[in-house]
């Protein structure tokens, strides 16, 4: 990694802790419902609607119950959006019905914040589709996820010994999440993006003449040197290629922000972030990145203060980092050393004043190797999904740190929320690790770790592994998984695989290169995004609700400390020993396998 690599590392990190902190404060008072008065004379009538209240909590079943139903009937509303779409209003491009597997896939995907997209948004997608189907998901499955979080961290601090396992009100989480934490937020960014040249409008698409259409439009030339000239005097063009190119439109800011802040990922157009109306430049670019880790970030300083001790957000939040910096540290080499077999043909990849260098293959001009590299590494860290280069076209080495990233279970940041409560399981793990090496009974910020407890823990650690491996078996095998190889061997494998990958851990993101808009395709990857994602909550609710309900116990001299460097180093190696062993035969045969060949040449 050169300097300006590590230079624009280190300005992220910085700008993300400065922004965090006072974030995170926040999002522990929304957490404990210490709200202005003002704030909740504007909720109470949307309490009093819905017909709950903040003072009645839930045990943790009925929260669950009330989440899986709530978003069981948003993906039913969305899938019946896009199929309706076509006798829908706002419709300038006149798009048709989306078909009825790509219709179930793709709400499936936007409801488990995946926003896996088997399609192009600015040909599939009406503004009404955009705005009111996948905009509106990207609100409540943000906000599903950091309630999640919310109802851990107090499984974690509840002090009570009734008994009850009760971990907060669903309805009015999810209320105070979108209304106080997400819609503001989202207004803000968006209002920036707009600034930067993010287009938000409901023009209808619009015709234009190209540039390459201009300067082909020359005079043709007779034998002697003359220009041509038709029956009427004009004279006779050189070329005649199409003059115009038609350029959609539409809402884009306004869901640009929430896919950034609620790590959905899920671009307006097909290109996603490498599209210049979706992010014109490289501030735009900077503030995308920032954008993803924020609200990761924030929680991990929140659940420090909900817990009653901020070292405990710390050393998560020093787990996330570690890992992070890692990453990066071997994406953006790999990526900024090129392909070594342009090297054997003589062709400089050096970076110079007249050219970027590295391989540039996929990656737009604008940002270059290192913010490409830098937006690869953020993006499938946190399971946002949004690109702003082609990961397919990656070096092999590259190309598997994404992937390595995903399957690490998003733990690394994570989504909004995702990522606190499965890093917490991680660290439910690590303790009792711990305790069966210095014989003790596990305890974590008080909470004695039990059976129970770890059967939960492996339960929500197991299913996306199952649901990856298994799917990328069933696709290699079945005809129809095959048929939508482009490009055969370990490269096609690890696109298979990226695809399971991205889909089971809900991250989004694509290796592309493989038709994917599928019945087959959609129909598996619906399968894992709905698993990958709702399997995982459920088991973590019940550990809250089981934690909830025990007594915290007082510090002792035996107690284990949990935020000191030996607990992050532990943390970081249960995530690596755990989380990435399962994968290590599965990446031998992808990119690995590629890197090897690629470099044997």
């Amino acid at each position: 990694m050169d300097t300006p690599a590590w230079g624009l590392l280190a300005l992220f990190l910085t700008v993300l802790g400065l922004l965090a902190w006072p974030l995170g404060r926040y999002l522990a008072l929304l957490c404990n419902g210490a709200l202005p008065r003002w704030m909740q004379r504007i909720e109470t009538p949307l309490f009093r609607l819905a017909g709950t209240s903040p003072g009645q909590p839930m045990h943790w079943r009925p929260y669950a119950l009330a989440l899986l139903a709530f978003n069981a009937i948003g993906a039913l509303a969305l899938y019946g959006l896009q199929r309706l779409q076509a006798v829908l209003p706002l419709d300038p491009a006149g798009m048709a019905a989306v078909a009825p597997d790509s219709s179930f896939n793709t709400a499936v995907s936007f409801v488990s914040n995946t926003n896996w997209q088997g399609y192009a948004g600015e040909s599939t997608m009406s503004y009404l589709t955009q705005m009111l189907g996948l905009t509106v998901q990207n609100f409540f499955s943000a906000a599903t996820g950091i309630a999640v979080a919310f109802a851990l961290a107090r499984g974690f601090a509840a002090r009570s010994t009734d008994g009850r396992g009760v971990v907060g009100n669903f309805w009015v989480d999810l209320t105070r999440i979108t209304l106080w934490l997400l819609l503001p937020l989202s207004f803000v960014l968006a209002v920036f993006f707009s600034a930067q040249g993010v287009i938000q409008n409901f023009d209808a698409y619009k015709t234009v003449a190209t540039v390459e259409a201009t300067a082909y439009q020359t005079p043709k030339l007779d034998a002697v040197g003359q220009p041509l000239k038709d029956a009427a005097g004009n004279p006779v063009l050189a070329d005649a290629r199409t003059t115009t190119q038609t350029l959609a439109m539409g809402p884009v800011a306004s869901q640009e922000a929430i896919k950034m802040l609620g790590t959905n990922g899920g671009g307006f157009f097909n290109a996603n972030s490498a599209h210049p109306y979706e992010n014109p430049t490289a501030l735009a670019n900077f503030a995308q990145m920032l954008a993803i880790f924020l609200i990761p970030a924030a929680l991990c300083f929140a659940f420090g203060r909900v817990v009653g001790d901020l070292r405990q957000g710390w050393a998560v939040l020093a787990a996330m980092t570690v890992l992070f910096v890692a990453a990066v540290v071997v994406v953006i080499p790999a990526e900024q050393a090129g392909n070594p077999l342009f090297g054997a043909l003589g062709v400089d990849q050096a970076a110079s004043a007249l050219q970027a260098g590295g391989n540039m293959e996929g990656k737009e001009l604008r940002f270059g190797v290192t913010a490409s590299a830098l937006f690869a590494a953020v993006t499938t860290a946190a399971s946002c999904g949004a690109v702003n280069a082609m990961h397919d076209a990656f070096t092999p080495l590259g190309g598997m740190v994404p992937m390595v990233l995903m399957q690490l279970g998003e733990v690394v940041f994570g989504g909004v929320g995702t990522g606190l409560y499965s890093m917490l399981v991680f660290a439910i793990l690590a303790v009792f690790i711990a305790g069966l090496m210095i014989g003790r009974t596990p305890e974590y910020l008080g909470k004695k770790i039990e059976v129970h407890e770890m059967k939960l823990t492996s339960i929500a650690i197991l299913v996306t592994p199952i649901l990856v491996l298994a799917g990328t078996a069933v696709a290699v095998i079945a005809d129809a998984g095959k048929a939508g190889i482009a490009n055969p061997g370990a490269h096609g494998f690890s696109e298979i695989l990226y695809a399971l990958t991205s889909a089971g851990n809900n991250n989004g993101s694509a290796f592309a290169g493989l038709s994917a808009n599928t019945p087959f395709y959609n129909a598996l990857l619906a399968v894992a995004m709905w698993f990958g994602r709702f399997a995982v909550i459920v088991p973590v609710l019940a550990i809250a609700g089981a934690l909830a309900a025990k007594k915290r116990l007082p510090v002792t001299a035996g107690t284990m400390p949990t935020h000191g460097p030996l607990f992050v180093t532990l943390l970081v190696g249960t995530v690596l020993l755990v989380g990435l062993l399962n994968y290590v035969p599965a990446l031998a045969l992808g990119p690995v396998v590629e890197h090897l060949m690629l470099w044997a040449k």
